[in-house]
């Protein structure tokens, strides 16, 4: 039987939201709820040589005081900034910033998170086409204790989405997604860290150690990596970000200023973080918080990304345990080494370079640079002699 269709009888709904559909202090509970499995996480990771032992090893993270090895915090990340792209910036232009990122809580592998996010603040550009989006989100756990708190910015188009569903989420008047997003007593696994101090029974890299990693110290890591057109794809299903931009090529053509498909930067980000792991990661027992990070340009499939880190600042907590800030920056299809040789300045942010320079004066814009953080870490200390 085949049933007649006319015009009338098509509908299409589409999400996240433009400018005029911002309202500070609104909060959205995203549609989604996950248990973070071994077959979310073994595929994840077998994108990423990540040589921090707590994310690989349960005999570790059970030294700590888990029941086995927690969901790396990147893959946190991404599944948080995923989530919220559904509610907030799937018609956004491009994410702009890492305000703050933190990790209060471990989620052991096989753990179910949900979130929700509330907006900050909304800034429209002067001529009303588009307008920078500060929201706030967060995953909890089974136990409503978050597991990740994350500060974002994004560049969103001006106008108001008319498709947009009026009732797609449980709005934030609720009690269940204002629980979300208020200020709820978390349990800090970092406070155990330093109160247990690190397994001395296990044996990483040599090389950094808390001592290891002294103020000033710049680190090129040695290997490059090619991101392929299916992995980054699968990887963003696997976050399940649903924004067009990484998926749909005809959408892209109109829509990316690059006129193409560019990669997840939230990817990005955790690809930097896991080629420096090779030399910073192997004694680190938790991340403390992310900040001031950016994405300064895309990334596409065929691009070779490559990574430095600088040691900004390190503290001693305790005798097994120390405090070490690190900025970590990943460029594209040229050697860190390169451009440091011809003067670069890799490690300033890009936002504070200006944009435009005198006739006779140096740009000191990395045109290469595509991400860029500060990370505070816990770094084992060395045992004594």
């Amino acid at each position: 039987m085949t049933i007649p269709t006319t015009p009338a009888d098509h509908r299409r709904l589409d999400y996240g939201r433009q400018l005029e559909d911002f309202e500070v202090g609104a909060g959205y509970q995203h549609p989604f709820e996950v248990t973070v499995d071994a077959a979310i996480v073994g595929p994840y990771m077998a994108s990423f040589i990540d040589a921090t032992p707590l994310w690989s090893s349960d005999r570790v993270a059970r030294h700590h005081g888990l029941a086995r090895r927690p969901v790396p915090p990147h893959l946190l990340l991404n599944l948080g900034l995923s989530f919220s792209v559904h509610d907030t910036s799937q018609q956004a232009i491009a994410h702009l910033a890492y305000v703050r990122v933190a990790f209060p809580k471990a989620l052991p592998i096989g753990g179910t998170v949900r979130g929700a996010t509330r907006v900050l603040e909304v800034k429209p550009s002067g001529d009303g086409k588009r307008g920078v989006v500060t929201v706030h989100t967060v995953l909890v756990d089974e136990d409503g204790d978050r597991v990740l708190d994350l500060v974002r910015r994004a560049l969103i188009r001006g106008g108001q989405l008319q498709a947009r569903p009026a009732l797609p989420v449980v709005p934030v008047a609720s009690a269940d997604a204002d629980t979300l997003l208020g200020r709820l007593p978390v349990s800090t696994f970092a406070d155990a860290v330093v109160a247990t101090g690190p397994d001395r029974s296990f044996v990483p890299p040599l090389f950094g150690h808390f001592e290891d990693l002294r103020p000033g110290l710049t680190l090129v890591h040695a290997n490059g990596r090619t991101v392929s057109e299916s992995e980054h794809m699968q990887l963003s299903a696997i976050c399940r970000n649903s924004h067009p931009l990484h998926w749909d090529a005809i959408y892209s053509q109109a829509s990316s200023f690059t006129g193409e498909r560019v990669v997840y930067g939230g990817l990005v980000l955790a690809w930097t973080l896991t080629q420096a792991s090779v030399d910073v990661g192997g004694h680190v027992l938790w991340e403390a918080e992310w900040s001031d990070g950016a994405h300064p340009a895309p990334v596409q499939a065929g691009d070779t990304l490559f990574a430095c880190s600088r040691v900004l600042a390190a503290r001693a907590l305790s005798d097994s345990v120390g405090e070490v800030i690190l900025r970590h920056v990943g460029v594209k299809n040229v050697r860190p080494e390169a451009l440091l040789a011809a003067g670069a300045d890799l490690f300033t942010a890009e936002r504070e370079k200006p944009t435009q320079v005198a006739e006779g004066e140096l740009d000191r814009r990395v045109p290469e640079k595509v991400v860029e953080i500060t990370r505070r870490v816990l770094v084992r200390r060395r045992s004594p002699a």
